[in-house]
């Protein structure tokens, strides 16, 4: 309980923050004004989008489990996902929507090595889709494009490193597990060197149970190739339609300069230098990036009101959406009850 009022009062104090580093010296009623005129069929769009997006890893999850010979309800692979989704979204560095799925499915009798196998190939293939993206505009350099990145280039830099270094160790994790552990060993022990933790033994043992974890994710690599192939494609899709909700605020505005695969890369590379930072959803930098990047793409009038809509779409209405989702499965979802009670 503690934990999870810390993590509220935290949210809370970085969306006041947010709010004041945005909207501080602006003219509001301007910004009213022009999120008035925006035309308001784009942005339902941009919603659809996002259910989309939140609903594509229900796919995922349901395909995979179906792979592993689970039998689960449609419904309730969607509920998994507007879990995740909503404790990712309040947690730092998404770090509590995993947990809190692999509770939800084991009120479904999901076995925890079921669950867990399959939740560490989707946070594989995710990281996976966004550092490829990310690699090929860093190694590539479209001229077009990083004439609008330069005003960001270290801090997109910044958040390409923790995102390459957290998929190679979540591969390292797969095809490696026993050097991995090894390795992550030797640093637990460092790391107790220099500021003691209070059971050691204990963090070696949740440490052991995450290679397992991904142990059993590096077998069904090894046996289900085809299947992590459209993993990967619709993964690859999934996290498209988050992407696309800028290009449709882009045109709420009727706006057409640019085409849309520099407006939805763009809002990629904002997601590449944000997504692995210890703020729930990148609050504050997404916001602060967007200013930066989209400024000469829809012009200093326009891209405050512009970033309200985009933001408010992909975050804020993805983290409402899940929340409301989210209480519905505290009804919806039941833990198993024991035989004879």
């Amino acid at each position: 309980m503690k934990k999870k009022t810390g993590n509220l009062l935290f949210l809370a104090a970085v969306f006041l923050l947010t709010l004041w580093s945005v909207f501080h010296g602006q003219n509001l009623r301007e910004v009213l004004q022009d999120l008035a005129q925006a035309d308001w069929r784009c942005v339902a769009a941009g919603v659809l989008c996002v259910v989309g997006f939140i609903l594509g890893e229900s796919l995922v999850i349901g395909y995979l489990l179906r792979q592993l010979g689970v039998a689960v309800k449609p419904s309730h692979c969607c509920l998994y996902s507007f879990i995740g989704f909503f404790y990712s979204c309040i947690t730092p560095s998404a770090s509590g929507g995993q947990p809190m799925q692999i509770v939800a499915m084991r009120k479904d009798r999901i076995p925890v090595a079921v669950s867990a196998v399959v939740l560490a190939i989707v946070t594989i293939t995710y990281k996976l889709v966004l550092v490829i993206l990310g690699g090929a505009v860093v190694l590539l350099r479209p001229a077009r494009l990083m004439a609008f990145l330069a005003p960001a280039e270290p801090i997109i830099y910044l958040g390409m490193v923790p995102n390459v270094v957290c998929i190679t160790v979540l591969l390292l994790l797969v095809f490696h597990p026993t050097a991995a552990e090894r390795l992550a060993r030797r640093a637990l022990a460092l790391v107790h060197r220099i500021r003691p933790f209070r059971s050691l033994e204990q963090r070696q043992e949740q440490l052991h149970q995450m290679v397992e974890q991904y142990r059993g994710a590096a077998s069904f690599y090894r046996t289900h190739r085809g299947v992590i192939v459209r993993v990967f494609a619709i993964t690859f899709v999934q996290r498209c339609l988050l992407f696309l909700v800028t290009w449709f605020t882009y045109r709420a505005f009727a706006l057409s300069q640019q085409p849309l695969s520099v407006v939805t890369t763009l809002q990629a590379m904002i997601s590449v230098a944000a997504d692995m930072l210890p703020l729930p959803g990148g609050m504050g930098v997404s916001e602060n990036l967007f200013l930066t990047l989209f400024e000469p793409v829809f012009g200093p009038d326009l891209v405050l009101p512009a970033m309200v809509i985009s933001r408010g779409i992909s975050y804020y209405t993805q983290l409402l959406l899940s929340a409301v989702m989210t209480l519905a499965a505290s009804f919806l979802l039941r833990e198993p009850q024991e035989k004879g009670v």
